[in-house]
C-alpha cells in the first residue's frame, strides 16, 4: 500500500454558518468511513503566495491549494476512488498524488 495525498483545490465560503457546519458534519463522517485508510486528515490552509525566479505573487495562482489530506490505498485507482467519494467535491476539486518515497 503507498500514501495518496489529496490536494483540495478552491472552494467556496459557506453562506452560512448552518451551512458549514452541515458541510463539515459530511466531511468528517467521509474522514471517518475511509477508518486506517485515513492517515492524516490535514488541515484547511491560509491564502498562498508564490515565489519563482520572477519573485514573489501575493495569490495563490489561478487554482490555489486550500487543503489537503493523506490516504492509504493499494494503487492511483483506489486513492481516485477515496477521492471521488470526498464532499470537498461539492464546492472545489481534488487533486491526487502518490506520496513518493526518497531512498
Amino acid at each position: 500500500m503507498s500514501n495518496y495525498i489529496l490536494a483540495y483545490h478552491g472552494g467556496k465560503k459557506p453562506e452560512s454558518p448552518e451551512e458549514g457546519a452541515k458541510h463539515m458534519a459530511k466531511w468528517k463522517a467521509w474522514v471517518g468511513d475511509l477508518g486506517d485508510a485515513m492517515v492524516n486528515p490535514g488541515t484547511p490552509l491560509g491564502m498562498s503566495r508564490t515565489v519563482s525566479s520572477d519573485g514573489i505573487s501575493d495569490n495563490g495562482g489561478e487554482n490555489p491549494l486550500t487543503g489537503y489530506s493523506i490516504v492509504k490505498a493499494d494503487s492511483m485507482d483506489a486513492a481516485l476512488d477515496i477521492a471521488k467519494a470526498c464532499p470537498f467535491l461539492d464546492i472545489g476539486t481534488l487533486e491526487v498524488a502518490e506520496v513518493m518515497e526518497m531512498k
